[in-house]
């Protein structure tokens, strides 16, 4: 890869960065069938916003991994299960943040007489979100461990951003150990701010790159 090259993943990495983080500020909370609707706009342009930023954080990915390359080709295992949990990713966002509101509100004249026709479907929805967001956890954190480890292994990128991609990890781990709720509102927010974190930092020096 020449100089542009690690230019343009550069900023893809911190666009995509940047798009999940506005995703998750306006991301509000769910509930009743009457709130969905009501804040289904709101709910549609978080998602669409999630979404757009998942191309931008795979094509900022693929930077990562050229400049990355070790003789295991780890990196690209890394580039792989980081595509896994963004087509997983655009399920949930899919089902939850743009299938769901829009069906709800064919119905927004008629909920409550169609409470118990809806009410199950609501519930299938995010049935299916819980499983495919664990995919997504799951995944993201085994590629950023991944990335991390060449990172400290290569000394292509600064120590601390590997080192900060091991305690991110650590603590999920814990997380997922405790009992800990990633798949909440909050528990999200919490997980997508910290590997956030790690993808800015990732994504500067990724654009300073110099071969």
């Amino acid at each position: 890869m020449n100089r542009h090259a690690y230019k343009s993943t550069g900023i893809s990495l911190l666009t995509g960065a940047f798009l999940i983080i506005v995703t998750m500020v306006l991301h509000p909370s769910g509930g009743s069938l009457e709130r969905i609707v009501a804040i289904s706009k709101t709910i549609m342009i978080a998602h669409a916003l999630a979404i757009l930023s998942l191309p931008f954080l795979l094509f900022g990915c693929y930077g990562l991994t050229k400049v990355l390359m070790d003789r295991w080709k780890l990196s690209i295992l890394a580039l792989i299960t980081t595509s896994f949990a963004l087509i997983a990713a655009l399920f949930a966002a899919l089902f939850n943040g743009l299938v769901l509101p829009y069906f709800l509100n064919q119905y927004a004249d008629q909920l409550e007489a169609k409470a118990d026709i809806l009410r199950p479907i609501s519930n299938f929805s995010f049935a299916i979100n819980v499983p495919l967001d664990y995919v997504f956890i799951v995944g993201i954190c085994l590629a950023i461990l991944l990335y991390s480890v060449l990172i400290l292994i290569e000394r292509k990128f600064p120590a601390w951003i590997g080192y900060l991609g091991v305690v991110l990890i650590l603590l999920a781990i814990a997380g997922g150990v405790t009992g800990f709720v990633f798949t909440s509102l909050l528990g999200f927010r919490i997980f997508v701010f910290g590997i956030a974190t790690w993808i800015l930092g990732s994504g500067v020096y990724l654009f300073r790159h110099r071969e």
